[in-house]
């Protein structure tokens, strides 16, 4: 299981696996808006599925909050495509 968490004062969702940090960064982009910036896993953790738990975790979280989410970052952006169910979430700018 991947736990993920969300770092506010990095502006981050992170994950710790294998001694190794996986990430997606964020910024505010407006009024309940936040731009979903960059995910970035260490080469050596690629393909297991940790990029799409911690997008997956942002998402929730923005929807939680009532936010909505730039998915400036291409592979949020792809999630986003791949599960419709976030599809309401998401503008293209603020």
């Amino acid at each position: 299981m991947i736990v993920v968490t969300h770092d506010p004062v990095r502006q981050a969702f992170t994950a710790q696996v294998e001694g190794q940090e996986a990430y997606l960064t964020y910024s505010p982009a407006g009024e309940g808006v936040l731009d979903y910036a960059s995910t970035y896993v260490p080469p050596a953790l690629r393909g297991r599925g940790i990029a799409s738990a911690i997008v997956r975790r942002a998402l929730d979280h923005a929807r939680a909050q009532g936010w909505q989410v730039i998915p400036s970052c291409w592979f949020v952006d792809d999630f986003v495509v791949k599960h419709p169910e976030y599809a309401d979430l998401t503008v293209r700018e603020a």
